[in-house]
């Protein structure tokens, strides 16, 4: 089995069992490596499908204050891509079967080495990428090389691309399109997009990948309203402000992982 079969096969269970999927979103070494891994390993048994790891960042553009946070606080603990992919090993050991896929921006990876990045992922066995500033029309700089060793290279839809525009982003797309159901960054409230379920459609007559809808999705009404528009819901700056929830309280780690993981089963319970 390839890396990007196995995120298709996960697809692919989740229609034939009629499921949306549940896609979580968090921030490697956020607030420190160890604690990270612990939320990292329990993830799939609290109702996650596939992950989602985030590449801490100085300068997250994309992102909103939450995730900002989350990459301080990692990289004040020196997490960067080496201990990215080392966290990923640790989980890799005793979780084979649940996709992961790294999300982030181009810089890290550019002064990591593209060559050097593609064999680290390779190696811990990661499903896919995307990162979130690079156009389709960069696609040589990343997508191509990610693509021809048969990792999925994930791309970016909003409600202001159009028709033209998303023939694009589909060009070279693998594994699902993240449809961003609001414009604005992460972590921005969830406002009923009343157009959402008929571009979803438009953009289904346009490619036969999955399509997965996140931002703004905060509580299980809000899964309920987007995971019936879509294959897949994200969830990624509410599980954030988790963690600076808990370290606020001045939990201790072993409180603020069941805080972090007792929030994610509740969300997955909706679907």
């Amino acid at each position: 089995m390839s890396q990007q079969d196995l995120l298709k096969n996960k697809f692919d269970e989740l229609k034939k069992k009629k499921k949306w999927g549940f896609i979580s979103f968090i921030t490697a070494g956020d607030p420190d490596f160890n604690t990270s891994y612990k939320i990292l390993e329990k993830l799939p048994s609290s109702g996650v499908d596939i992950i989602e790891l985030g590449m801490p960042f100085s300068d997250p553009m994309a992102d909103g204050p939450t995730i900002q946070k989350a990459n301080n606080r990692a990289i004040k603990n020196k997490i960067n891509l080496k201990k990215t992919f080392d966290l990923v090993k640790k989980f890799r050991k005793k979780d084979a079967t649940t996709p992961l896929i790294l999300m982030g921006y181009f810089n890290p990876i550019l002064r990591f080495g593209i060559n050097n990045f593609i064999k680290k992922i390779k190696k811990n066995k990661i499903n896919g990428v995307i990162i979130v500033d690079l156009p389709p029309e960069e696609d040589n700089e990343l997508c191509l090389p990610i693509i021809k060793n048969k990792i999925h290279f994930i791309k970016l839809a909003t409600p202001t691309t159009d028709k033209n525009r998303f023939k694009k982003i589909i060009k070279n797309s693998s594994g699902f399109i993240y449809y961003i159901s609001i414009t604005g960054i992460t972590g921005a409230n969830y406002k009923s997009n009343t157009k959402l379920g008929t571009e979803i459609k438009i953009l289904k007559k346009l490619t036969k990948l999955p399509i997965a809808v996140g931002f703004g999705i905060k509580n299980k009404k809000d899964v309920k309203k987007l995971s019936k528009k879509a294959d897949a819901i994200v969830v990624g700056s509410s599980i954030i402000k988790k963690v600076e929830e808990a370290q606020k309280k001045k939990y201790n780690k072993i409180k603020l992982i069941n805080y972090v993981l007792s929030y994610i089963k509740n969300l997955s319970s909706a679907l």
